[in-house]
This record gives C-alpha cells, sequence and structure tokens, in this order.
C-alpha cells in the first residue's frame, strides 16, 4: 500500500515555538514528528510512502534516511512555485499507485490508515474514500455533512453560516486529515499549477464520489502550538511512543 504524505508547507504558525524548523521535524516525544507518523503507517500496514516536500526538503530527506524502520520513502519537490495540496499530488502523478492514501506531514491519526483504502476499493464507483470525525466545531470549524456511506457535502465555510441562512445539509463532520484517491480522480488536472485539495473533496462530494469512513477518536495535528501540546500530552499519557496499535 502507498500512502502520500503532504510535507510542504511554510509551518508560518509554529515559527514562533519551531524557528525554521519544517513541521515535519519538529520534536514530539523526543522524536522527530515524521517518525511517529512514518511508524503509525508501518503498523497499518504500509510498505511505500511519497512525500511530498518543499521547505527544509533536505532536511526532512536526510531525517527520513537517517530514521530505522521497514517503510520505502520517495519524494516529489514542490520546486520554486508552492502548489498547494492538490498541486503536489497532480506534479507526482506518475509516481502513484492506482490508489493510493494521502495525509498530512503535520497529521496525527490514532485510527487504521488502511481504512479509507479498504473501504474504497471495496466500493465500485467511489472515486475517494475520506476519513471524518463527528466534530459539531469542538475541535475546528466543521466542514463535512454525510449521510450513510457518503460525504455528501464538503465546504469550509463555519458552521454557523449553516445555521444562519438554512443551508442543508447541515456541517457536523469534519475532514479527520486522511483520504483515499482513485488516481483517476486527478487525471486531467492541470500541472504545475497551485491546486488545493478541497476543491478536489468538494466536487467529489457532490457527485455523490467520495465515501466517508467514520472514525470515534479524535485527531491530533502539530500545525499550531495548542495542537503540538495536545500530542505531547497524548504521548505523556499513553507509554513509549513507537509501541501503538493502530
Amino acid at each position: 500500500m502507498q500512502a502520500v504524505v503532504l510535507c510542504g508547507g511554510l509551518g508560518t504558525r509554529m515559527r514562533g515555538v519551531a524557528g525554521d524548523t519544517p513541521k515535519a521535524l519538529i520534536p514530539v516525544a523526543g522524536l522527530p514528528f515524521v517518525f511517529h507518523l512514518l511508524t503509525r503507517l508501518e503498523e497499518s500496514g504500509f510498505d511505500e510512502v511519497l512525500l511530498c516536500v518543499g521547505h527544509g526538503s533536505s532536511r526532512i530527506r536526510e531525517a527520513v534516511a537517517a530514521r530505522a524502520g521497514h517503510i520505502r520513502a520517495s519524494y516529489a519537490e514542490d520546486g520554486a512555485t508552492l502548489l498547494g495540496t492538490l498541486g503536489a499530488i497532480v506534479r507526482a502523478k506518475a509516481m502513484l499507485d492506482a490508489s493510493f492514501l494521502v495525509t498530512y506531514g503535520d497529521s496525527f491519526l490514532t485510527f487504521d490508515y488502511a481504512g479509507p483504502l479498504r473501504m474504497l476499493e471495496a466500493s465500485t464507483d467511489a472515486l475517494g474514500c475520506m476519513a471524518v470525525f463527528e466534530n459539531h466545531d469542538s475541535l475546528e470549524p466543521s466542514n463535512v455533512a454525510v449521510a450513510r456511506d457518503r460525504v455528501i457535502r464538503y465546504d469550509k465555510r463555519p458552521a454557523s453560516d449553516d445555521l444562519a441562512s438554512g443551508a442543508k445539509p447541515r456541517l457536523d463532520h469534519i475532514d479527520y486529515g486522511a483520504i483515499a484517491l482513485r488516481r483517476e480522480a486527478i487525471e486531467g488536472l492541470p500541472v504545475d499549477r497551485p491546486l488545493g485539495l478541497d476543491g478536489l473533496q468538494s466536487s467529489l462530494a457532490s457527485a455523490g464520489k467520495l465515501l466517508a469512513l467514520r472514525v470515534e477518536d479524535r485527531f491530533y495535528e502539530i500545525g499550531s502550538p495548542r495542537g503540538l501540546a495536545d500530542l505531547e500530552h497524548w504521548f505523556a499519557t499513553r507509554g513509549h511512543p513507537g509501541k501503538l496499535q493502530p
């Protein structure tokens, strides 16, 4: 199984904590964050990871090369122009499997990362499968509406806007940070142009082509100082990192 990790962002919200360190290398529980993420992917059965890198790419490469583990790592460089979350994937299209998982280089998820891929590959008509968490604006503003096994709406507007406008279906779930895609979902998209993954997620949801995998446990992220503190607390209360189970 192949995982694509988006870790090309500049990490501006973390400059006060991490300086110029790429988010993927911010220390968490005594190890670079990307080590924990790769461990989770290995535990979920992934044997290949494609890291889409930009800021600090050489440092990320060096760190991953020095890590002990069995997952194979390859890289796709953003280049001089930041391509955005979807643009980076499109640029790496020639390196992608027929179906693959996409996650973020600053997200830590405690579920089985292979779940979205299994659900997608069992489907005959879907082009993607998004892991979703019933959020009700508790962690961040909700951006997903779900009906049965499908994401039927993806929208980054605040859920409060829905209440004011009476918009339906109401946003009460949130993108958990892992989505499985078929390569055909990105066919025909322009290469070397900045694109956001949210646009693809929205169009797949509108077309009825995006499955929803419901997850019970909250997600963690290190894209903000508060998120980093929450993840440090998670490790502190759950034993030694690297001994996790999906």
